[in-house]
């Protein structure tokens, strides 16, 4: 190897171009791709400083499988060959189906790589099983996908951020693009001619740099929104002509709209009057996009929040035409071709799927009659789930048997009956895809997978053939996926044609899913009167709802995402530790004063669900009241062996079983 061209696979909205070069001592030089339309040549610091530091190091890297031989959470493991693991594996889960059936089999999974094959092909496995899955998205952006599907027919078509070129506005609301998408955040937002505007209870770097930032306090976005569609009302952009071929229910929500006023605005939200109309008048003022961040709906009236402002497209015509828009998530991939739920073995299904949320995973794992295996792969719930103390006791269970799918040994790792060692995508062959652009992008295998780890969809290859599973699907080779995804994108191109060139737009124009100003509905319609939503208990329209006054004595705790981890990927980086410090909450400095707190006092935040000892960073990032504490450490690092998802109580949002994580309310007090 003298160069190789590969793309990251994390989570993140940018899923940029890499250039591989060789190293000393069988390691190798990770660098941006300067021939990648979305990075330019560089990689964030997160990825540069993890990639070429934690995910390369053989000690640090799980590289055998291993059993548990001292208790679940001491992390006390032996060594096994994989026909040992992979029986032991098979023969303790069909017990539980033979004595209990299938579904008490959970298995919980994320994003921990989105590259395609790694992500979706496990499930093929667990269809066959007939497992229960922790329904991911739960714990993420549910509420969001929920409420737009119902309004705009589909949450994962959005606008080609290419089609700013024909925009005079973008609308950030709820994003962080400066720590989520870094890339479009610098070139994306900071390349554009029009006004960009920041709609975010912290004041983030890309809302410092915004032409406008509005500052909500926290539960109060569906007012702003309602405000703000007030405004442009009277400024005349609603585009009657629009509504009336196009949209359901506007007639149920004008007469609300109407008594919304900026100044109504102001002493709901707290963002001063002046400023709503003037964020008014630049969405008014020509095409304009709106990109909804999956933070937004993360709090007690989430799904209500998105459809709040999902009023603004749908009662100004800003859909459908170039320069305008909305986004929340942009799959594009699965929009024009990759067949996604034929790569999950969806009719593998043997009637119905069996799901649960990750809200109520502590409580379920904690009944000895539901579950009796447990497997986690792409993720690590005792970092990111909610309830975390009570969890950890949940896994704690003897007779739970737990299997562990990772590439490092993580908090979910230290309680698993066996674990099995992942490859990094550095270590095979696959596609990438991103969620924002219309990009696929070539993984390619770089290195050798250190020691005996193997990719996730051999591994569950291994499980099916050690389970006598024999359905085809279940042990099709990686080279068959790749060129039938390749096939179903009809871009004329190998795998061995995509990987020299890298990368590849899926349409050589700017996609417009909307284009046609159809909507998969079931009036056809933009629908913001929504039966569907009365069903699962919301209002049959949106409303300018605000959360309750927060209680005498109690902070509103937002966990964002953190500018040095990817949620709590390259959290177990040294480099990454030392450089990004202790772990602090941020307090406003009235807030300070009165509380007698000083700049790096170490306070208690306590609630129900735990406690947590932090730095304080003094600084007016957020309104008084609301506290700043960026979520992605490794309870197992941090001193108090938790982290700040101690304090995650687990409620959910509007609709049952989406998360509400950033409704947290806690007291703080100096630490004793």
């Amino acid at each position: 190897m003298t160069e190789l061209r590969t793309n990251c696979p994390r989570d993140c909205y940018d899923n940029c171009g890499i250039v591989v070069r060789p190293g000393r001592n069988g390691r190798v030089i990770v660098r941006g791709d300067p021939e990648h339309p979305i990075n330019r040549g560089t990689l964030c610091t997160k990825c540069a400083t993890a990639y070429n530091g934690v995910w390369q190091d053989p000690t640090e890297r799980l590289s055998t499988p291993l059993r548990r031989v001292g208790p679940k959470g001491k992390g006390a493991f032996e060594a096994i060959s994989w026909e040992a693991a992979l029986s032991e594996v098979a023969e303790r889960t069909q017990q539980v189906v033979d004595e209990r059936g299938p579904q008490a089999v959970v298995h919980t999974h994320y994003s921990g790589t989105l590259s395609m094959l790694a992500f979706m092909f496990p499930m093929r496995f667990f269809n066959r099983l007939g497992a229960t899955e922790v329904e991911p998205d739960s714990i993420c952006n549910l509420a969001g996908h929920i409420a737009w599907s119902a309004m705009f027919g589909i949450s994962v078509a959005g606008f080609d951020p290419r089609t700013a070129a024909d925009s005079s506005c973008i609308v950030v609301w709820g994003a962080n693009p400066s720590h989520s998408g870094p890339h479009m955040d610098e070139h994306w937002l900071g390349d554009f001619d029009g006004a960009v505007v920041v709609v975010d209870p912290i004041r983030t770097d890309t809302a410092a740099r915004a032409d406008l930032h509005l500052q909500p306090f926290p539960g109060t976005d569906a007012a702003l929104a309602f405000s703000m569609a007030h405004e442009l009302r009277a400024l005349g952009a609603f585009d009657d002509e629009f509504i009336a071929a196009h949209v359901h229910g506007a007639p149920d929500v004008l007469p609300t709209i109407e008594t919304c006023s900026p100044s109504w605005g102001e002493a709901q939200t707290g963002v001063p009057a002046e400023q709503i109309r003037r964020a008014a008048q630049l969405y008014a003022s020509g095409p304009a996009l709106l990109w909804a961040g999956q933070g937004l709906q993360r709090q007690p009236t989430g799904a209500n929040v998105m459809r709040a402002i999902g009023l603004l497209p749908a009662l100004t015509g800003n859909i459908g035409k170039p320069g305008a828009g909305i986004c929340y998530l942009n799959v594009a991939a699965a929009l024009l071709g990759a067949d996604f739920d034929e790569l999950a073995g969806a009719s593998l299904v043997d009637g119905e799927a069996r799901q649960m949320n990750h809200i109520g995973l502590a409580g379920a794992l904690e009944d000895p009659d539901r579950f009796g295996a447990m497997f986690s792969w792409n993720t690590n719930p005792l970092a990111s789930a909610a309830e975390q103390l009570r969890l950890r006791e949940a896994f704690r269970r003897e007779d739970l048997f737990t299997v562990v799918v990772d590439c490092f040994p993580t908090d979910t790792v230290d309680y698993a009956d066996i674990v099995l060692p992942a490859a990094s995508f550095l270590e095979f062959d696959d596609l990438t895809f991103s969620y924002m652009n219309p990009i696929v992008g070539a993984q390619c295998k770089v290195r050798e997978p250190v020691g005996d780890s193997l990719p996730n969809q051999e591994i569950f290859r291994r499980l099916a053939a050690a389970m006598g599973y024999h359905e085809p699907e279940l042990h099709e080779t990686d080279e068959v996926l790749i060129e039938r995804l390749l096939d179903g994108l009809d871009l004329g191109l190998s795998f061995e044609e995509l990987a020299e060139r890298g990368h590849v737009y899926l349409t050589e124009e700017p996609f417009d899913y909307f284009a046609a100003r159809r909507f998969r509905t079931p009036s056809g319609r933009i629908e913001i009167a929504s039966a569907s939503l009365s069903e699962v208990g919301l209002d049959p329209v949106p409303t300018p709802a605000t959360d309750p006054a927060r209680p005498e004595g109690l902070f509103r705790l937002l966990t964002p995402a953190s500018r040095w981890r990817l949620n709590d990927s390259h959290a177990n980086d040294r480099t990454i530790g030392r450089r990004s410090g202790p772990a602090t909450v941020t307090v406003h400095p009235a807030d300070a004063a009165d509380l007698g707190i000083s700049d790096g006092d170490l306070v208690q935040l306590r609630n129900g669900a735990g406690e947590i000892t932090l730095a304080t960073a003094i600084g007016d990032i957020a309104p008084r009241g609301v506290l700043v504490a960026y979520k992605g450490r490794w309870p197992k690092l941090e001193p108090g062996g938790c982290n700040v998802n101690a304090l995650h109580e687990g409620n959910s949002a509007d609709i049952e079983g989406c998360s509400a994580v950033h409704g947290t309310l806690v007291s703080l007090e100096p630490a004793r």
